[in-house]
């Protein structure tokens, strides 16, 4: 069940209809797309997405797919059940056509190359599909490749087209005659040429001269200028074409008839079989449109549950596609344990377009439809899907905006229940606040109560307080970058948003003394309690940031592992394989070296002692020796290389690359000297030498080693090393290297409460130790000296601060502060 009737058109469905149906190859196609209803059963929506998955699979594949006339033809066969009528020859060719593509898919998912296994619900749409061989041979017959009936058709047309080309030749022949004769005559000018007016050929005279040729006048010109005469020597001949012409239109309807008849009892098979092309064109639409949104197959799980990752907003995405603009993806969990989601930020932060998205994509899913996300993301079914958004106002029904929203929301109340999806939109807003607030948290403990799940936005602080204290329903924030006073169009799940009104006050340009009057009456609690909230935001987005970086990190190294542990596979696999050849040459070594000996023996008793003899033979035998030497030789460096291989990928599994080592000479020390413990990675200083012992710093700890233990580190190397072993993405090196460039070396504090003075002065030094600045100033006034007094309190317990000073005389004195940074 959806509600309210205009539901496509809230989230959007209404254009995904458009786009699918734009990519339909006939209005077969097209009523598929208009006839597409949202469902609820598991088995329908699995299998209208296999369908599509599938034939994304063929798309991308290198067979090509028959889709060349997709033709709907089904009037025509309605029209031709009378007995007597028939299809004339362009119905017939689009007949042909069409049945011919139908044949061709059949033939496609039942071929022998594997296509029925690896598409197997876009096969079982084919199982007992008629298809009708004989109907497209016989039409064949009938018909030539432009759909023009043959000449062979019937004997009868052949003999009737050829008495006509003949009668048509002896016209031509006497007309040519009758014009030279003409032309010679200055009747009719030299490039004159017979013509066709009413079938007939004819010749074009000017009205001077018309009394000259004998004939019948059947036209002249729209300016006068020409008449043409039909001369009477063809006029019986072309009587003759005109009857043969006639007998020819006679002749090809007795032969569409013919075969009409055929046809006719065979229509309500060849009917069946345009669903099959109807349904192949309503999956190849869907699928071309899940290629152009990156869309997937989702796992689906049988119970209501939204567990997605990096979803997108599909007309979001087309749109920023085309200005060359990233979109933020979504990711938003609804379980047992939160199934209501309150998402509260500033306004245009983007939680209206998270409620659609949220919307569209389980409409899409459970209407068939691929939707954008990540593959890990898994999407339930929902029985029934409300939705309440945008102004209502009614003039005729005497509706105002707030009354609409009650209007849905006691439809909600009555109609909702532990399967339904609710999304509401500004949740009791259009009232007085105090009131509205407290309808809506009625209402959004009833919903609860009912085991609904549902994506509410609002700026209501109770219904923020509500979702933190009830088990059920969480908070949601839109993320919003105060530096830059922009939203980031990204949600955080857990805690509630703040609207940032201030702040957008402030940078919109509202005078100062109204923000000022306008937090007085608030209240200090509530301005408080806002930017706690809004450091809570920003502690939760670095750290977010933190784990990404951290899981990008443990993903390539264990991209690398694996890679690391393929290659020592192979080089294993190489090492056996050279092993192997190595046994079989020492086998054939150990042979030929017997053989050698044997022989040596013989020839010394052959040879009897000779001692000239005697050593030559000795001599060969020490050579051979010599060569089984160095053999050996250059398999032990085999052994060593090996070894070698054998070890790099652990060596590779180090984090950094290691610095070169000492040179073994004797090393003098100093103080100051970059050195590190032998063996490991951790890069120090020296500060104090007592003979052979130093004392060394590493980061915050000394310790006291003996000198021999150390190994000198060259100060580039220590910054080479230093560089490598930075454990930053580069995403977050970006976002680093961009808050560089837009940080300042000033912050202006002037007119400020205390407070206030102090919460921009923490952030402010953050950002100056994030970015490495060496020198910044703190412009806070002299007046009473407070704000210089709690600014400089304050500055005394930040640890990466190493001095603070007034600023000179000439520039400011008293009432800056500059502050030096470690």
């Amino acid at each position: 069940m959806i509600y309210p009737e205009d539901f496509e058109y809230k989230v959007g469905f209404d254009r995904i209809r458009q786009l699918v149906s734009g990519k339909c190859l006939s209005t077969l196609g097209r009523e598929r797309v208009d006839a597409i209803r949202f469902s609820d059963s598991p088995d329908v929506i699995s299998a209208q997405l296999e369908q599509t998955d599938e034939f994304m699979r063929i798309l991308q594949g290198d067979r090509e797919f028959p889709s060349d006339h997709f033709i709907d033809v089904r009037h025509s066969l309605r029209r031709i059940r009378p007995e007597g009528t028939f299809l004339d020859e362009q119905e017939l060719f689009d007949l042909k056509r069409s049945l011919q593509t139908i044949h061709d898919i059949v033939r496609f998912f039942r071929a022998a190359d594997g296509t029925a296994a690896a598409c197997p619900a876009l096969t079982a749409l084919t199982v007992d599909m008629p298809v009708f061989p004989e109907i497209i041979r016989q039409i064949d017959a009938i018909l030539d490749k432009y759909g023009k009936v043959r000449d062979q058709a019937s004997p009868e047309l052949l003999q009737i087209r050829r008495e006509m080309n003949a009668t048509v030749g002896n016209i031509s022949r006497s007309l040519q005659q009758i014009l030279r004769s003409a032309q010679a005559e200055g009747l009719v000018d030299r490039d004159v040429a017979p013509t066709m007016r009413d079938g007939r050929l004819v010749i074009p005279v000017a009205p001077a001269f018309k009394r000259r040729i004998r004939g019948i006048i059947h036209d002249e010109s729209a300016s006068g200028k020409t008449v043409f005469i039909e001369p009477e020597a063809v006029v019986e001949a072309n009587n003759r074409i005109r009857e043969l012409e006639g007998r020819e239109r006679r002749e090809i309807v007795r032969i569409l008839t013919a075969l009409t008849d055929v046809i006719r009892p065979l229509a309500p098979d060849i009917l069946q079989s345009y669903v099959l092309l109807a349904e192949i064109d309503l999956t190849r639409a869907k699928a071309l449109f899940a290629l152009q949104i990156r869309a997937i197959k989702p796992a689906i799980v049988c119970q209501p549950l939204i567990d997605w990752t990096e979803a997108v907003h599909p007309l979001l995405y087309l749109s920023h596609r085309k200005q060359n603009k990233p979109v933020e993806p979504l990711d938003i969990t609804l379980d047992g344990k939160g199934r209501i989601l309150v998402i509260s930020g500033p306004n245009a932060g983007g939680k209206s377009v998270c409620l659609k998205t949220v919307g569209l994509l389980q409409y899409m899913m459970q209407c068939g439809l691929p939707v954008p996300l990540h593959e890990r993301s898994r999407m339930g079914l929902f029985a029934r899907i409300f939705i309440d958004i945008g102004d209502e106002q009614s003039l005729e029904n005497d509706l105002s905006t707030y009354s609409s929203h009650l209007t849905h929301m006691k439809y909600f109340v009555r109609n909702s229940h532990a399967q339904t999806l609710l999304l509401i939109d500004e949740f009791g807003s259009g009232t007085e606040p105090l009131i509205g607030g407290a309808i809506a948290e009625a209402l959004l403990e009833g919903f609860n109560r009912n085991g609904s799940f549902g994506v509410v936005t609002t700026h209501y602080q109770n219904l923020k307080q509500y979702a933190d204290r009830t088990e059920g329903v969480v908070n949601g924030a839109m993320l919003y970058d105060r530096h830059r006073m922009q939203p980031l169009f990204k949600l955080s799940v857990g805690l509630p948003g703040s609207s940032f009104a201030i702040e957008i006050a402030r940078k919109i340009g509202l005078p100062e003394d109204v923000i000022a009057d306008a937090s007085a009456k608030v209240g200090s609690d509530y301005i408080e309690m806002d930017k706690f909230l809004q450091d809570i935001v920003r502690d939760k987005r670095y750290w977010e940031n933190k784990r990404q970086s951290i899981r990008q990190q443990e993903k390539r190294l264990e991209e690398l592992t694996a890679r690391y542990e393929q290659d020592l596979d192979a080089l294993n696999s190489q090492r056996r394989e050279i092993m192997k050849t190595a046994r079989q040459q020492a086998e054939q070594i150990l042979a030929e070296a017997n053989a050698r000996v044997e022989n040596t023996i013989r020839e010394i008793r052959e040879a009897q002692a000779e001692k000239e003899r005697t050593r030559s033979v000795r001599q060969t035998l020490d050579d051979f020796r010599t060569s089984l030497r160095t053999d050996g030789d250059d398999d032990e460096r085999t052994v060593r290389r090996m070894h070698r291989l054998r070890e790099r990928p652990a060596r590779k599994k180090k984090s950094g690359k290691p610095l070169p080592p000492p040179s073994q000479e004797q090393t003098a020390w100093a103080v100051g000297d970059a050195v590190r413990l032998k063996g490991q990675q951790a890069v120090g200083t020296v500060l104090e030498l007592n003979g052979r012992q130093a004392v060394i710093a590493l980061g915050m700890i000394k310790s006291t080693v003996k000198t021999e233990q150390l190994e000198k580190v060259s100060r580039d190397a220590l910054r080479k090393e230093t560089r490598q072993d930075t454990f930053l993405s580069r995403q977050t090196a970006d976002e680093m290297h961009e808050k560089k460039l837009a940080f300042r070396q000033d912050i202006d504090v002037r007119g400020m409460r205390g407070d206030e003075a102090l919460q921009a002065v923490t952030y402010y030094i953050d950002d100056a130790i994030q970015t490495d600045a060496g020198r910044v100033r703190i412009l806070h006034g002299t007046g009473n000296g407070i704000l210089r007094r709690l600014i400089r309190d304050y500055l005394r317990t930040v640890p990466g601060i190493r001095h603070f000073q007034d600023e000179h005389v000439q520039f400011g004195g008293a009432g800056i502060t500059v502050v030096e940074l470690e």
